[in-house]
Parts: structure tokens; C-alpha cells; sequence
């Protein structure tokens, strides 16, 4: 395959999106299985369905252009997935380990987010309008689950901010706010 045009640059990112999809398929078991807050723990299972789904539309793309899925492994994603697990390792208890998992989770939107968004274009432009609709599909997912894991946090940041040591220093540092002496 010519590398210098759009279409080779097309495969190749889809190639990446697969290999990010099947990472996530190994990694969200395991922030389910650290999640405190039930809801958060069935929005990873949810969340894992979705992806089985992703992974499946791109293979479906990658076979109607005659191509294989597999390719190399996103290094990109690799990184994100890494940091997540340091977040895992962490001694981090409550709701403050499920702050973290949403951190964590919501890089991994947002790169997907970018990552689909390119590729949609792409298939757009290139008049590849069945795979441009699965793509757009799957780009709604991932912003869905994006706005899933901002109103999620809302609850889950402030449980973790009220039960540490935070709660305790919020007087304190409203005054120093306020222009009051310490």
C-alpha cells in the first residue's frame, strides 16, 4: 500500500483504534472490579459491551476495505492504559479510588474521542459513507460515556473531597481567599 496517501493514513489509524479498543477490553474488568460506587461499577460493564461493539465495527470497516485488523499496537493508548493501572496500585480507598477511575477513564474518552473524530472525517471525505455512519456511531458512544463519567464525578469528587482531610483545610482556605490572615 502507497503510505503517502489519506487512504493509507485511514487504515493505519483504524488499525490504531482497534488495537486501543482491544486494550480497553482487557482493562475495563479491572476498573469495574475497583470501583466502589455501584453505578460506576456498571457503567465499566456497560462500557465494556460498547467496546466488544467498537472493536467489532472496525473489523467489519477494515474488512470491507480488504484490510486486517490487526497492525501494530497503539502506543498512545498503551500509555493511558499504563496510567490507569498506576491509579489501581495506588492505596487509594472510597470514593477517592473512584475519582481516580474516572480520571483515568475519561483520558481514555478523550482520546477516542479525537481518534474517532479524525477517522470519521476521513471516511467522510473519501466517500466511505457506510463506514463514515459506524464510525459517527461510535463516536456518539464515546461522547456519551464521556458526559456518563462528568455526571458521575459530580457526586463521586465531592464524596471524596468530604471525606478526607480536604473537608477539614475548607475553612482555613476560604479565609486565605477572602483576603483573611491565617
Amino acid at each position: 500500500m502507497n503510505h503517502g496517501n489519506l487512504k493509507s493514513l485511514y487504515v493505519d489509524e483504524l488499525r490504531d483504534l482497534y488495537s486501543s479498543e482491544q486494550q480497553l477490553i482487557k482493562a475495563l474488568p479491572k476498573m469495574a472490579k475497583a470501583a466502589n460506587s455501584e453505578e460506576l461499577r456498571k457503567g465499566f460493564e456497560e462500557h465494556l459491551q460498547q467496546t466488544r461493539q467498537h472493536a467489532t465495527r472496525l473489523e467489519q470497516i477494515l474488512s470491507a476495505l480488504g484490510e486486517p485488523g490487526k497492525g501494530k499496537k497503539c502506543k498512545g493508548m498503551a500509555g493511558i492504559v499504563a496510567e490507569g493501572g498506576e491509579m489501581l496500585s495506588e492505596d487509594f480507598q472510597g470514593a477517592l479510588m473512584d475519582a481516580a477511575l474516572i480520571s483515568a477513564a475519561q483520558r481514555v474518552e478523550h482520546y477516542e474521542i479525537a481518534a474517532y473524530g479524525a477517522v470519521h472525517a476521513y471516511a467522510e471525505l473519501m466517500g466511505e459513507s457506510e463506514a463514515a455512519s459506524l464510525l459517527q456511531q461510535t463516536l456518539e458512544e464515546e461522547k456519551e460515556t464521556d458526559r456518563k463519567l462528568t455526571e458521575l464525578s459530580e457526586g463521586i469528587n465531592s464524596e471524596a473531597f468530604n471525606s478526607g482531610s480536604e473537608a477539614e483545610d475548607r475553612p482555613r482556605h476560604k479565609a486565605a481567599k477572602a483576603g483573611g490572615a491565617n
